[in-house]
């Protein structure tokens, strides 16, 4: 199933993970996947990413400080069971955001499921940028949630 992803950055001190909970849920919000990491590992990897241009892009001087500077925040990624209010109530608290779509799929808990769905992806040559998820119980459904290059194609898949 296509759902929007809500992609923020905060500040990486104790408390503000608290406070956009509090600020969703507040509001009637849930939040149904969530994912975070320091911004250094995320900035890490668009340069290397990058390789060898990377000397093109900054000097190694500007990427330990670019490096530094964002270990200073974290980077959310998150799907909620009401993506149009929380992306209204973010822009009314100026949040900085960004949305995108993703595929979130609610699969059985047993060994093998997430291979199947992901040998799924690959049968279609479809590339998964990142994927995360969570089981609620060991004889539960747990949700994972995919960020292929191509969503459109990747959506037809699991109709």
């Amino acid at each position: 199933m296509v759902r929007i992803e809500i992609s923020l950055f905060l500040k990486n001190v104790p408390g503000e993970l608290g406070n956009l909970a509090s600020l969703l849920g507040d509001n009637g919000i849930n939040i149904d996947a969530i994912t975070i990491q320091d911004a250094s590992s995320y900035v890490q990897s668009i340069f290397q990413a990058r390789g060898k241009s990377l000397k093109r892009i900054a000097s190694s001087a500007s990427y330990s400080s670019m490096r530094r500077d964002s270990a200073e925040f974290a980077l959310i990624r998150m799907l909620t069971d009401k993506p149009d209010d929380a992306i209204a109530l973010l822009k009314n608290k100026e949040y900085i955001f960004d949305t995108k779509e993703v595929i979130a799929i609610e699969l059985d808990n047993s060994p093998g499921k997430l291979s199947e769905v992901t040998r799924q992806f690959g049968e279609k040559d479809i590339n998964i940028n990142y994927v995360y998820g969570s089981v609620s119980s060991g004889d539960g459904k747990c949700l994972f949630v995919f960020c292929p290059e191509d969503v459109d194609l990747a959506s037809k898949i699991f109709e």
